[in-house]
């Protein structure tokens, strides 16, 4: 069983929620309590729109949050087709304007929480959203002779660490923005600190 019709307002009221508290404060962390404290309703209310239950629920709302990302990162690219400097920074802007995916939390502590399918379900949707658009970008940009052969999968995986990193950087004493150190991690990462070569 999924969720409530696909167009409801309801519907989209609970994963609003959910999306915003398993954000927020992790899969461990979060009721199905909280969530129909989040929009208002009785908790015994959140049942009819969420009948599978809490991992359901979890598995569904970061579904949706990949195919978001996969959807932005696949237009920033197309923005700069033939330009990976600048499809790198737009990628960069996307995934700062995004609340953080915390990648080592939910690979060390929330998978291993859940029903191995899930867990499965979430790593092909995670890989297909953020680690294939970018290793497609850097295979393209190898073909334009822009950039050396490298293992891209592992390099897409590095590039999106170092990124979403940054949302870890406090806001305050910081003097630059942190799209601005996204920026010059990416210059660094295209043409490395070693002076001679």
């Amino acid at each position: 069983m999924t969720l409530m019709s696909k167009n409801s307002e309801a519907r989209e009221r609970v994963l609003a929620a959910a999306e915003k508290l398993f954000s927020e404060r992790g899969y461990i962390s979060v009721s199905l309590r909280d969530i129909a404290e989040e929009i208002g309703i009785k908790h015994t209310s959140l049942y009819h729109h969420a009948p599978d239950g809490k991992e359901a629920l979890y598995v569904e709302v970061s579904e949706r949050l990949f195919e978001r990302h996969q959807k932005a990162m696949n237009e920033a690219m197309l923005q700069h087709p033939e330009d990976l400097r600048a499809q790198l920074r737009a990628i960069a802007d996307w995934l700062l304007s995004q609340p953080p995916v915390d990648s080592i939390q939910v690979v060390n502590i929330e998978m291993p929480l859940l029903e191995r399918a899930n867990a499965e379900r979430l790593s092909d949707a995670a890989e297909a959203a953020l680690l294939t658009p970018l290793r497609s970008a850097l295979i393209a940009a190898h073909k334009r002779s822009e950039i050396g052969q490298h293992d891209f999968l592992m390099v897409a995986g590095g590039l999106i660490g170092m990124i979403e990193s940054l949302h870890a950087v406090p806001t305050f004493g910081v003097e630059k923005a942190r799209e601005q150190m996204a920026y010059e991690l990416i210059d660094i990462f295209l043409e490395g600190l070693l002076v001679n070569r």
